[in-house]
């Protein structure tokens, strides 16, 4: 990366992937003296180490789930006993959004645990395991810009991690997102921000790892209040589609005000518009998939209203596109109202093929059921 930036000499670079965060791009991009978009290694570790974030969080006092961490079979056992089903089971480290698995069974949660401690499972990711609550509630995506004093909010989102309709089957890296000015009100996002992204931000510099950059903090809105699943320390995929979506204000002088150290709560001007982002993903996503599917349909796609239809796992050759990943396309789209922009991403959706594909039929519609 350092090679590649090198010889194109970006005025600004904007990392996406936690990988490169969680090798500390960031810091050799700032050592060399070059304006880089993004928290240093020290301070992504409360997206790349699980245990990390929920012992900050309980220094810190902010809300989340009763947890334990464990390292060998014994602990595992032990903590199982404190625990009511179902159990959230996590790998510490970062599993490309597969890191997670719900145990309906307390022997369930053992032996998915002891899978990722053996390493047989994630690898290197699961040497360390985080029991958690099972927390009930709606799923909220909060996302704000720092630059490691101050916090400006983004607009908010929900998005669809289980693979298939109706919240069923594994876990993925999402498989859609939706916003709408009615999925958080001002009183709510003032709370998240006084009670999670500030406390986050200066608790971090309090420890010695100032946050740049974006603090996507993953919620589920509970019945005792909000309470923190996730730390990510980037723009979500695909929640950045549809929240992108509704930005009317210039995001590269945001991205600036942030590595500039000048963040302020007008940095962003938003859309009262609603979107929506479905993903097209490949055959047997999550689990083992096949890739140099040809991809048709993409400019018609495009042509319908509001549309916009990012790449997420394709490749050209030929001047045609081919997949080359497990989530494929994100089709999002803009509309004045939720039902529109579904109904348009969903046309655009029909009109795209390649061998394999899939997604869900229901993105936003519990919300549109409200």
């Amino acid at each position: 990366m350092v090679a590649l930036a090198e010889r194109l000499r970006p005025d600004l670079t904007v990392v996406g992937p936690e990988l490169a965060l969680t090798v500390g791009v960031v810091d050799e991009f700032q050592r060399r003296g070059w304006r880089i978009f993004g928290p240093s290694k020290a301070a992504a570790q409360l997206e790349s180490s699980k245990s990390f974030a929920k012992q900050f969080m309980q220094r810190h006092q902010i809300p989340t789930a009763h947890y334990a961490i464990c390292v060998s079979a014994e602990e595992v056992h032990e903590a199982l006993k404190h625990f009511h089903v179902p159990i959230v089971v996590k790998a510490d480290g970062l599993a490309a959004g597969k890191g997670v698995v719900i145990a309906n069974t307390k022997a369930e949660a053992a032996s998915v645990a002891l899978e990722m401690l053996s390493g047989k499972m994630l690898g290197a990711s699961g040497e360390c395991v985080v029991l958690e609550e099972f927390l009930e509630g709606e799923e909220l995506s909060f996302l704000v810009m720092s630059d490691g004093e101050r916090v400006a909010p983004l607009v908010a989102a929900q998005d669809h991690k289980r693979v298939g309709d109706g919240d069923t089957g594994p876990n993925t890296g999402g498989m859609g997102a939706y916003s709408t000015p009615a999925i958080l009100d001002d009183q709510m996002r003032d709370w998240l921000v006084a009670h999670v992204a500030r406390p986050v931000v200066a608790g971090m510099r309090d420890e010695g790892m100032e946050f740049r950059g974006i603090l996507y903090c993953g919620l589920m809105m509970t019945a005792r209040g909000p309470m923190v699943l996730e730390f990510n320390c980037r723009f979500g995929d695909p929640e950045t589609q549809p929240i992108l979506m509704r930005l009317e204000s210039d995001l590269v002088e945001a991205l600036e005000a942030s590595v500039e150290g000048r963040v302020s709560e007008g940095d962003f001007k938003w859309s009262p518009d609603a979107s929506v982002c479905v993903v097209m993903a490949s055959g047997g996503y999550p689990g083992t998939f096949e890739v140099g599917k040809n991809i048709v349909g993409l400019d018609r796609a495009a042509a319908v209203e509001g549309v916009k239809v990012f790449h997420a796992g394709t490749s050209k050759r030929n001047e045609e596109f081919y997949t080359a990943g497990g989530r494929v396309l994100g089709v999002s789209a803009r509309a004045g109202d939720l039902e529109t922009a579904v109904r348009r991403a969903y046309e655009a959706c029909e009109k795209i093929s390649f061998d394999g594909a899939h997604y869900r039929k229901d993105i936003a519609a519990r919300a549109l059921r409200k």
